[in-house]
């Protein structure tokens, strides 16, 4: 409890009005409304005339009852925490596809939206959005669905800070094509990219790898080259039909990454793709 609310409580105890209490002090009645409202704070000889009008110490008038205030506190904060975790909003659609309302937002703790486009916390729909999100498309926190999109997507076709699907996108990226930061997967494109076909920095392929220094069944670096056919840019064209007829040997069931390759090399060769380094 504050000097302020201290000097309020006695006043009211006395039975006196802010009024009464500022004649008695030879103060103005503002003076005593700033004193209890903590905006301002008494001078020494008004402490001392209002400690024998209340009959209460000096000290106890200036100690701060931290204590009081952080029980005080404490309740406020768990009152919020109460009525946040009591908040709710929910709308439903009359109409309907297939049982599901076309649109239901259900935003509240514990609850699910459920219908073609679902909102919420929780939310599972065609469209899906919320901070845990399920469906053929989802947005969310946590997203999973065909086409996902969230800090953590998982989905055939997926954007996110980590991940991961048949075509995937993001910080950390798993997929059969993986684009990120990190990038693991059949094709592979990154700033660190593995995979049976890998294009980046760092790039490691078990087939193919491309990039400024680049380790792989066949690879091309710009730093440094770690292969069976191996050359870095300087070599390439004295080694280009070495490598190239490697490529034969590669399963033509990855006809489609080889071919991506492929032109790669392609434009490596004429000039038109630089690596860096």
């Amino acid at each position: 409890m504050t000097t302020g609310q201290k000097i309020a409580n006695c006043r009211k105890e006395k039975d006196l009005t802010q009024t009464e209490l500022a004649e008695a002090l030879c103060v103005s009645r503002q003076a005593v409304s700033r004193w209890e409202s903590d905006l301002a704070f008494p001078e020494t000889d008004k402490l001392v005339k209002l400690s024998n009008l209340f009959g209460v110490s000096v000290d106890w008038l200036l100690k701060y009852d931290g204590e009081e205030r952080r029980e005080d506190q404490a309740e406020r904060q768990t009152n919020l925490f109460e009525r946040f975790a009591k908040m709710h909003f929910e709308y439903k659609s009359e109409r309907t596809l297939g049982g599901l309302p076309l649109v239901h937002i259900n935003i509240g703790l514990g609850r699910t939206a459920k219908g073609v486009f679902a909102l919420g916390i929780k939310s599972v729909g065609i469209i899906s959005v919320g901070l845990l999100s399920v469906g053929v498309v989802s947005i969310g926190t946590l997203a999973l669905g065909i086409l996902s999109l969230g800090c953590l997507a998982l989905g055939i076709l997926s954007l996110g800070a980590v991940a991961a699907g048949l075509l995937s996108a993001g910080g950390v990226a798993l997929g059969v094509i993986a684009v990120g930061g990190c990038a693991i997967g059949g094709f592979a494109l990154g700033g660190a990219a593995i995979g049976g076909f890998a294009f980046g920095g760092y790039a490691n392929g078990s087939y193919i790898a491309i990039g400024d220094i680049a380790a792989g069944g066949i690879a091309l670096g710009s730093t440094s080259a770690q292969g069976a056919f191996a050359a870095t840019v300087p070599q390439f064209k004295e080694s280009a039909p070495d490598i190239y007829a490697s490529f034969d040997k590669i399963p033509s069931v990855f006809r489609v990454f080889t071919g991506w390759c492929r032109s790669i090399f392609d434009g490596v060769l004429n000039g038109s793709i630089t690596l860096g380094g």
